[in-house]
């Protein structure tokens, strides 16, 4: 097991206009990140950036030294989606993540290795072998399931050449839905929009009764209310087997958190300082086999209790 984890930023889940797409990548051309995965996930009428937009991003993003991987969308209702699917996997350069079968079908079919996004329901050794057999050199693991899960599926499925990939950074995806959440708030046919999801680059707040952030509403797509913050727990993933800690794009604060975990993991004792800090208000429950939205402190190492 590589005790030293590379970090990844995730396709941008949110739906911003083309130059602010186009100035945090050029901020993610400067960070440490090893991994960068381009394409939309969750609505097909995001169309800011076509496939060969993301295409070309990508080849900048490599000659900045970054893994660059293709996202494919999460829920596919129509066939000229499909188009776009075909065209990602087609595309020659990349990998590409998939992130429904649809995807995995086309790959396979296309004798190519392909990643999986959390999306995917691998949620036992028997299904990560098959995937395997199909063509999975990388898997992200269900954000629903916690160490001790993730830890019977390798054990059981003994496959080191499968890469473990654990979202440490950003709000869970939770669900994906025929209908649009975001243009229902607005009294709007889903079909006629106006793409109101450029209105809110973090999504819309779902709030209890009590005040307190319970979910995000975000197009189709309905995400935690609360940030996932596992950064303070690396350690405690990289020992559970995550060979590649993500980092979901969030409208601020995303860049700051994946430095602070590179210098940790470079071995800066000021950085574990830092970590945790980002969010105002997180949860990391899943990791520890508790309820998503609580928030668990996680054990600091011998090092970290001595600061």
């Amino acid at each position: 097991m590589n005790p030293t984890p590379r970090l990844s930023i995730g396709p941008c889940q949110y739906f911003w206009p083309r130059d602010r797409v186009e100035a945090f990548y050029a901020a993610v051309a400067d960070s440490p990140a090893d991994i960068v995965y381009l394409g939309e996930t969750v609505c097909a009428k995001r169309r800011e950036l076509r496939p060969d937009d993301w295409i070309a991003l990508g080849r900048e993003l490599a000659a900045a030294g970054k893994q660059v991987v293709l996202s494919t969308l999460t829920l596919i209702e129509a066939r000229s989606e499909m188009g776009v699917v075909r065209r990602l996997c087609s595309n020659g350069e990349f990998l590409v993540e998939a992130n429904d079968v649809a995807a995995m079908q086309v790959l396979h079919e296309q004798r190519l290795p392909f990643a999986t996004g959390p999306s995917v329901n691998i949620y036992n050794a028997a299904t990560l072998r098959h995937y395997h057999r199909l063509g999975l050199r990388r898997w992200v693991l269900p954000v629903e399931l916690g160490r001790d899960a993730l830890q019977d599926i390798l054990d059981d499925a003994a496959l080191p050449w499968v890469e473990t990939e654990v979202l440490v950074h950003g709000r869970l995806p939770l669900a994906w839905s025929a209908r649009c959440f975001t243009a229902r708030y607005h009294d709007l046919p889903k079909d006629q929009c106006g793409l109101r999801c450029l209105d809110y680059p973090a999504g819309i707040t779902v709030a209890t009764r009590e005040g307190e952030e319970f979910l995000t509403l975000n197009g189709i797509q309905t995400q935690s209310g609360r940030v996932c913050d596992l950064v303070p727990a690396w350690r405690d993933l990289v020992a559970a087997g995550a060979e590649i800690l993500r980092f979901s794009p969030l409208s601020g604060g995303t860049l700051e958190a994946l430095d602070a975990l590179h210098r940790a993991r470079e071995g800066d004792p000021d950085a574990a300082d830092e970590l945790g800090r980002q969010p105002a208000v997180s949860c990391n429950g899943y990791w520890f086999g508790q309820p998503g939205m609580t928030a668990v402190a996680p054990a600091r190492t011998p090092l970290e209790r001595t600061r």
